[in-house]
């Protein structure tokens, strides 16, 4: 087999190793994807500014953000179903995290449950939650995060509703896997990949299985977010989950700076610009078209990342430059997840560290934290 040397390479493995009802999960968007196709094109349109003559010799790739060290400024964001895309994936991914040296959020709608992923690694990870309609579960949910010694919780806020996720029941994607005419060939041509989830320690959402016993298949989940998740949220309902968690919070799916005023003023510790990796409102713009604004709104009081098409240590690159501290992977996490377990997820945030040295070098810089506008081409 050729060598591993990009994060396309991953994912093409990954496409050959998991059913294609599990791929497309990660690897599409929404309705018809154009802003899916967005993220991927207004970060390629970008150009860096070649410098020369500068002496690069001595680089500094590590940063500190929201008050913990990163040894690079990429975290594993949260993803759901991640446990399908390998056997115990989450817990593969928090110790790959780990030992990297980076932040791993664990998804509420993930296969392994908090206590799993508590029990796989000694660092404190991140745990994404959704205001739903019972916060008695919410308030479950932040107990047993606390318990499991999460050093910030992630409140997604861009999914009130499901978008329109055509793929998945065309591809009759369902939870527990089930064999159907429709994935039994899918299947029956990946007996490794099937024998590796069924010894699993789980094969549903372990975070949830207490409030959806009896329940299963994508229609009954579809239903039971449409049930759950919270539509009249508002930004009042941030003051009831500072009062019940006493550490960071981040929120996920700021993409308008407005909304980046009103986190600042609802005092959010970080807050991720985000538009779901093009799997909710299609036609909305890209994340790295949105950040400029969004840094320029916030004007330093919080802490900012990005995700949203992140493929390259380049892409990293740019998003430095447009003011973001940091940025998350999730496609390209389940890419590597999917293709080598916790040596994938290694050899992809090693590739990006990589990518990322290199192209800070050719731009004459030497510094992760003092990357400026000035490396890319002005348009």
């Amino acid at each position: 087999m050729s060598p591993l040397n990009s994060i396309e390479d991953l994912r093409q493995l990954a496409r050959r190793r998991v059913p294609r009802a599990i791929f497309d999960y990660a690897d599409r968007g929404s309705y018809d994807e154009v802003t899916f196709n967005r993220n991927l094109d207004d970060l390629a349109a970008l150009q860096l500014r070649q410098r020369v003559m500068v002496d690069v010799s001595a680089q500094q790739l590590a940063t500190n953000i929201l008050g913990e060290d990163w040894s690079i400024p990429v975290g594993i964001g949260p993803t759901g179903l991640t446990g399908l895309f390998h056997a115990n994936g989450e817990m593969l991914g928090a110790r790959a995290a780990q030992d990297f040296g980076v932040p791993f959020c664990l998804s509420t709608m993930s296969i392994c449950s908090i206590e799993d992923v508590r029990s796989a690694v000694q660092k404190p990870f991140w745990f994404q939650v959704y205001l739903m309609r019972d916060r008695s579960f919410n308030q479950e949910l932040l107990e047993r995060a606390k318990a499991a010694n999460c050093s910030a919780i992630m409140l997604t806020v861009d999914m009130p509703v499901q978008g329109l996720r055509r793929r998945d029941p065309k591809n009759g994607l369902s939870i527990p896997p089930k064999l159907t005419l429709k994935n039994v060939f899918e299947v029956a041509m990946r007996p490794t990949w099937a024998l590796k989830v069924l010894s699993g320690r789980r094969r549903t959402f372990g975070n949830l299985e207490a409030r959806m016993k009896g329940t299963g298949g994508l229609k009954t989940l579809s239903e039971w977010i449409a049930q759950q998740f919270d539509p009249t949220v508002t930004w009042k309902d941030l003051e009831w989950l500072r009062a019940n968690w006493p550490r960071k919070i981040i929120i996920k799916g700021i993409l308008d700076p407005e909304d980046a005023k009103l986190a600042v003023e609802h005092g959010v510790d970080a807050m991720v610009v985000s538009n779901h990796g093009g799997r909710q409102l299609d036609g909305a713009r890209s994340t790295i078209s949105a950040l400029p604004g969004i840094v320029d709104a916030v004007a330093g009081r919080s802490d900012i990342l990005l995700d949203g098409g992140i493929r390259t240590g380049q892409d990293v690159l740019k998003a430095l430059a447009l003011g973001a501290k940091g940025c998350l992977i999730g496609k390209a996490f389940l890419y590597a997840l999917a293709a080598q377990g916790q040596a994938g997820v290694t050899l992809a945030l090693d590739i990006l560290r990589k990518e990322l040295a290199v192209s800070l070098a050719l731009t004459g810089a030497n510094d992760v934290r003092k990357v400026t506008r000035d490396i890319l081409v002005a348009r």
